[in-house]
């Protein structure tokens, strides 16, 4: 089974990019390409992370014609928002999810394993292991969302309507990560659901309204939908090690936190907005 790895990325999160990259391409076997996606005007700045096993994409290429990105002017044009006729505007994280499910969709690879800029590999890992007798790994947490997340609570219940799942409008269980597996055929029969439910595209019917987690919507597809037991492999460990907050950093410490990765969690996570110093992630992962 062929495995790709995808990373939606921007400028400012060049230089952690970078790190992962440097990271997959000293640690990490058993996967077909890495893709790197990014808007229009970023193509020349990662262009020098392409490579014999890594792309630079264009979301131009993946994305519908009617979304488009423009400066923010709440930012004076040092960020970016995407319009369209088909709903309110959205941020650079919402585009980044839309990315990620137009790869999955498109590739011909079985699996895709995205990795956000933020993400490091610490251990080498060999890909394949995502597999068990053609079964790919399936990250789902019971219980993962707490009953006072109310915007997690949210991204639930949009996932029911936008699946057509009637019977529970929220779940708490949890499929986020910082990185996560998707087959390809199972992400392929979710956007014919989905364009089922609405009766129009998938990247419409997301667009329409702001509040969307990709993982959630694959997640209850899985669980709920599909029935497909002989596709997904579940699990509750993540491959990814993620730290979300500077507070959970304070009391571990970088360098006790990458220690704690293990063969099952070969990478590490140090969310961007928490804005630890890099170079001291590039040292503590052993890039120096």
């Amino acid at each position: 089974m062929q495995t790709a790895i995808v990373t939606p990325s921007y400028s400012g999160d060049f230089d952690r990019c970078r790190l992962l990259c440097e990271s997959i391409d000293r640690r990490v076997v058993g996967f077909s390409t890495h893709y790197v996606v990014v808007e229009k005007k970023d193509l020349s700045r990662f262009a020098p992370l392409a490579g014999p096993r890594r792309q630079i994409v264009d979301e131009r290429s993946v994305l519908p014609s009617w979304l488009v990105a423009v400066p923010d002017p709440l930012s004076l044009g040092r960020r970016r928002i995407w319009l369209s006729v088909k709903g309110p505007p959205l941020r650079g994280w919402h585009v980044q999810q839309m990315r990620k499910i137009a790869m999955a969709a498109m590739l011909s690879d079985d699996g895709v394993l995205f990795c956000d800029s933020d993400t490091v590999f610490v251990r080498e890992t060999d890909l394949a292991v995502l597999w068990s007798n053609g079964r790919f790994t399936f990250y789902r947490q019971e219980n993962g969302i707490a009953p006072d997340k109310a915007e997690h609570l949210g991204w639930s219940a949009r996932a029911a309507g936008l699946l057509g799942i009637g019977s529970a409008p929220v779940s708490r269980v949890d499929y986020v990560a910082q990185a996560v597996g998707w087959r390809t055929d199972t992400a392929r029969d979710m956007l014919a659901r989905i364009e089922t439910v609405a009766s129009r595209s998938w990247a419409a019917a997301l667009a329409s309204d702001r509040r969307f987690s990709e993982y959630l919507i694959y997640g209850r597809f899985v669980d709920e939908v599909e029935n497909r037991p002989d596709r997904h492999a579940p699990t509750e460990t993540s491959i990814c090690n993620s730290c979300w907050s500077e507070d959970a950093l304070a009391r571990r410490g970088l360098a006790s936190f990458f220690a704690q990765a293990t063969a099952r969690q070969p990478a590490v996570g140090i969310q961007s907005f928490i804005n630890a110093d890099l170079g001291l992630i590039r040292e503590a992962a052993g890039l120096a």
